[in-house]
């Protein structure tokens, strides 16, 4: 074997580790489901939501969640996931917002 072709296969081998790792979040999933209550007294559920990006809720806003999936997730107030106001709601628990507080519209998934 040539040395050039050695050190191709080096090289090769070298950087598969960090092509499989940047590509590791590609189609991953929060397995189980996300349970809403609406402004409006709609049951709604997501099920195994990705991990990626911003998730949008009802339009009106969502009063109570149950995550029951297993990873946790953060709620926003906004409709892009943005603004300092959030509320952590982990794995296998369940939250409703306070009389004060806006509804929530977002959420991103923690991982």
């Amino acid at each position: 074997m040539s040395t050039h072709r050695r050190l191709g296969l080096a090289a090769a081998a070298a950087l598969l580790p960090l092509a499989v790792a940047g590509c590791s979040d590609l189609g991953r999933s929060a397995v189980g489901t996300i349970t809403y209550e609406t402004q409006r007294d709609v049951l709604v559920t997501v099920t195994s939501p990705s991990v990626n990006g911003c998730h949008r809720l009802a339009p009106a806003g969502v009063k109570r969640i149950e995550n029951n999936t297993l990873v946790d997730i953060i709620l926003y107030p906004t409709r892009d996931c943005s603004g300092r106001v959030s509320t952590y709601v982990a794995t296998n628990s369940a939250d409703t917002i306070a009389p004060d507080r806006l509804p929530w519209r977002s959420f991103t998934v923690v991982h």
